[in-house]
Formats: C-alpha cells, sequence, structure tokens
C-alpha cells in the first residue's frame, strides 16, 4: 500500500486543514509509515476514530510502547510514563479514580475567579500596547499560571518549565536527545516540588496528590512522579492552543466574531465549535493493535501503531455536513477534541473554564482587535500531537482614518 501524504509538518494553518481535507476525500483510514516490524495508521474518518477510541483491541501497552519508549533509560522511562495516559486497564482504572478524587469539580468552580483576575491582568498589561504576540503575552501566561496555583507551584520555579513542556509533549519532533535530556530535567524538578510538599504541605492540587501518594491507596512514586509531569504538561499545553487557534478562527471570520460580541451568551457554545473546528491536537497519543482486525477497509496486523486523527475527525463531512465551516451556532456540536471513553480528558472542564472566561474578556477589552500579519503568514507548531501556533500577533487600537 502507497504512504499516505504526511499531514503533520505543514507550513500554515490552512495547509494542515488542507492535508487532512484531501486524506479524508481518499477514505477514513490511512498508512503513513511502515517498517520491517509494523505499520503506524492515521485514522481521519470520524466514526472510525471514535470507535477507535474505545476499541478494547487498541491499547496503550505502557510507557515502552511511546515513542523512545525503548530508548529511553529504565528510570526516567518509569518516571515519566506511569501513568494514565499510557495505562490500560485495570492500572489506568486505578490511577485515573486517584486523581479524580484529587481534581474535584468543586476545585475548578472555586478558579473561575482567580482566572477572571488573571486574565484581566494579562489584558490590562496590553492596553497601551499597538501590537502584541498574543500566545507569549496571553494565551501562554493564562493557563500556565492556572495549572501552577492549582498544584502549588511556587512563581521562582515556573521559568526553565515551558522550555522542558515544549520538548517534551512532542518527542519525534524534539529529537532523541532533546527529549530525553528536557525529561531528565523535568523529573527533577517534580521530585523537587514533591519533597517541598512533604515537608510543607499545603491547601493546593499537588499535596493532595502527594497524600495519595503517602495514604493507604497508594500511587508508586514512579506513579507520582508521572502523574505530576502529565498534570503539568496536560494542565496548559491544549489550553493555550484552544485559546490562540480560537482567536485566529475569530480573527479570519469577522462575521462570527461580530456574533460573538452582540450575543455573548453564546459563548459556551462558541468554545465547544472551537474545539471542533480547530481544536488544540493533532492526534490521540499513539495506541497498538494487540489483534489484527479489519478498519475502514484495510488489515490492521497485530502490533500496529494506530494514530486518530482528533483534528481530521472533527472536520470530517461525511459525518457532519459543512464540518469545514466555523458556525458558532451549530448544536449539538460533535467533536473528538478531548478525545472519547476513558481516556476522555480529565481536565476538559477546567480548559473549558478558562476558555470561556479568556475569549469573553479578549474580544470585550479589544472591539479592534485583529490580525497584525496577513493570514496566511501565521507559523503553526511543526508537530505531530498538538494544533497550534507558534505565535499569533494582533493589532489592538482601531485601524488610521
Amino acid at each position: 500500500m502507497t504512504l499516505a501524504p504526511d499531514p503533520f509538518r505543514s507550513a500554515t494553518h490552512g495547509e494542515r486543514h488542507s492535508a487532512y481535507t484531501e486524506l479524508n476525500d481518499r477514505g477514513p483510514v490511512h498508512l503513513v509509515r511502515q517498517t520491517r516490524s509494523r505499520s503506524i495508521w492515521l485514522v481521519t474518518g470520524h466514526e472510525e476514530a471514535r470507535a477507535c477510541l474505545i476499541d478494547p483491541r487498541l491499547v496503550k501497552g505502557g510507557g515502552s510502547a511511546t515513542i523512545f519508549g525503548h530508548r529511553l533509560d529504565p528510570g526516567l522511562l518509569a518516571a515519566t510514563r506511569t501513568e494514565m495516559l499510557s495505562s490500560d486497564p485495570p492500572d489506568h482504572t486505578r490511577l485515573r479514580k486517584l486523581v479524580s478524587g484529587a481534581f474535584t469539580m468543586r476545585r475548578i468552580d472555586q478558579l473561575a475567579p482567580r482566572i477572571q483576575e488573571i486574565v484581566d491582568e494579562l489584558l490590562d498589561a496590553l492596553v497601551d500596547v499597538e501590537s502584541a504576540d498574543l500566545v507569549a503575552a496571553f494565551a501562554y501566561p493564562l493557563p500556565m499560571t492556572v495549572i501552577c496555583e492549582l498544584l502549588g507551584i511556587p512563581e521562582e520555579r515556573r521559568g526553565d518549565f515551558r522550555t522542558w513542556s515544549s520538548l517534551v509533549i512532542d518527542p519525534a519532533v524534539s529529537g532523541f536527545e532533546t527529549f530525553a535530556a528536557a525529561a531528565e530535567a523535568l523529573v527533577g524538578f517534580v521530585r523537587e516540588l514533591i519533597a517541598i510538599k512533604r515537608a510543607q504541605p499545603a491547601d493546593d492540587l499537588l499535596s493532595a496528590v502527594v497524600a495519595v501518594r503517602d495514604g493507604t491507596d497508594r500511587l508508586s512514586e514512579d506513579e507520582l512522579t508521572s502523574l505530576v509531569v502529565l498534570l503539568l504538561i496536560a494542565g496548559h499545553e491544549t489550553t493555550v492552543n484552544l485559546l490562540t487557534n480560537a482567536t485566529y478562527a475569530l480573527l479570519t471570520h469577522p462575521g462570527q466574531l461580530a456574533l460573538l460580541r452582540s450575543e455573548p451568551e453564546r459563548l459556551p457554545a462558541a468554545v465547544e465549535e472551537f474545539l471542533r473546528f480547530d481544536g488544540p491536537l493533532q492526534v490521540a497519543t499513539q495506541r497498538v493493535a494487540g489483534e489484527t482486525f479489519e478498519l475502514g477497509g484495510v488489515t490492521i496486523a497485530a502490533g500496529d501503531s494506530v494514530l486518530v486523527g482528533l483534528l481530521a475527525a472533527n472536520r470530517d463531512t461525511s459525518h457532519l455536513p459543512g464540518a469545514d465551516v466555523l458556525d458558532i451556532t451549530r448544536t449539538p456540536t460533535p467533536h473528538l477534541a478531548f478525545g472519547h471513553g476513558i481516556h476522555h480528558c480529565l481536565g476538559a472542564p477546567l480548559a473549558r473554564l478558562e476558555a470561556r472566561i479568556a475569549l469573553g474578556s479578549l474580544i470585550s477589552h479589544f472591539p479592534h482587535l485583529r490580525l497584525a500579519e496577513a493570514a496566511g503568514d501565521v507559523p503553526v507548531d511543526d508537530a505531530v500531537l498538538i494544533n497550534g501556533l507558534t505565535a499569533l500577533h494582533v493589532a489592538t487600537r482601531p485601524l488610521p482614518a
């Protein structure tokens, strides 16, 4: 079978979506890489993608099944990948239950006033600025501040984390040596934090997670460090891309922006449409076929890797007519941006809350907000997992008369 075009490393946002559209026009399942021992498949059709996310024949297989898992130092692998996202039941069930007990809706709901404060502080800093990179000035610092405050990470310890996170989240792009060095630094950072919380517990999520580790229903030390790494990275990376992609979508669809300004009560539904139309992830984390089976007219062999294309599935016009059109009045808004099934994103409610507050405040603060560069020049992240912009330069003042 001929290899399908690689949609991941596209030069512009439009090219990325065009590549996925072309793949969906060809069919729902595509061979994207082949070695002597296995094939790597990309699933782009919505129905097939949704089915894969709950198919017990597709397993995570633990940390060793992840990219570079076979090359990484075993101790470092265990300290970063012994978490629920890389696990299957019953380990996944136990880990998720323990985390859910600490990551409660009560904590999330109580964050709303503080999120609004952070948003207002960041936007006030932009009032006297003619133009700014919205990623650096707003979309990144908001979720980073929120997750660090939720976990209880001191402000002075947040400096290096952004670099480590960006390198760890997409190893295929970082390369092994760079990825391994960043993972080692990140684990060292997390272990220091855990030691602080053991010595001086506080009313924060990290202290609560440490208490789970040291309680009767225990996390192992590797499970604890892996969990904190996962919460740190997943707690901000996807929200950065959600905010940036949503803002880009609004600024390139002025009719939709005007509608949302005039009817702000549409914001919750609009966030769901942003997630569907241009979600923060290209694919779900890798799965491995535990047995041979048929999918979308092709044979997936035991041992093959399967990437579920969330971005492509959400724009599959055979499932949702007009899926390639942004429509904040759309209802319902079916999407897989946060996954589906047992691995559905635990932090989805927090991401939605941050997006509603951030986007509503952004368009309210800056009635003349617009792109400061041509839409086609906005750079996308060279990535396999994430779908985001490396920068989004915006102007905040009205055009000269």
